[in-house]
């Protein structure tokens, strides 16, 4: 005799529910995971990591979202600042860092073999700068924590942003950067002659 399970409709509607939330949670981890690439490490960290924190989980009240708001203009400008970060190797053998400006490194670098005219902010690094900045608005407002927080009604056009905005905007940033390639070594990249 073979026990066969008879489901009721109201579970089945309950199961296609939950397979229809599993499907969009999918669709943003693989649509961010797409645009993640495109940011400093540190900072995507950062963010996933206190973002819950200061967002409450989602449920903000004024003073959270004032918070919050501070939280991702300040993960934002660490996304655009790295982008001008940049390092070489001295002659003393040791990776320095500094500063990308329109006349070169800063501070100047302190070896002889350097160059700090190759070190001048290019239009690449700007344009690397805002496609850094974008991407990481997308993820800032596809994460369920800032949508709940800011725009709680937010749900219905969400689904929409969500299986569309990771892609429209990967493409676009995969595609600026093949046009300007990222050629610094910021904060917590080696330089190439290094390895």
């Amino acid at each position: 005799m073979e026990n066969d399970k008879v489901t009721s409709p109201s579970s089945s509607s309950s199961a296609e529910k939950k397979k229809e939330k599993v499907g969009m949670v999918n669709k943003t981890l693989k649509g961010m995971s797409d645009l993640i690439q495109y940011l400093p490490t540190g900072t995507v960290f950062l963010f996933q990591t206190l973002n819950p924190i200061f967002t409450i989980a989602g449920h903000c009240t004024e003073i959270n979202e004032i918070l919050t708001g501070i939280f991702l203009a300040f993960c934002a400008t660490s996304c655009v600042f790295s982008c001008f970060t940049d390092s070489y190797v001295g002659s003393d053998a040791l990776i320095h860092y500094g500063i990308a400006t329109f006349d070169g490194l800063w501070p100047a670098p302190n070896s002889d073999n350097i160059d700090i005219s190759k070190y001048k902010i290019t239009l690449g690094d700007v344009v690397d700068a805002l496609c850094s900045l974008i991407v990481f608005a997308v993820i800032a407002i596809l994460d369920p924590n800032t949508t709940n927080c800011f725009y709680p009604e937010f749900g219905v056009f969400q689904k929409v942003l969500v299986v569309i905005l990771p892609a429209v905007v990967g493409f676009f940033a995969s595609t600026v950067f093949n046009f300007f390639p990222k050629k610094r070594h910021g904060i917590g990249r080696i330089p190439a002659c290094y390895s």
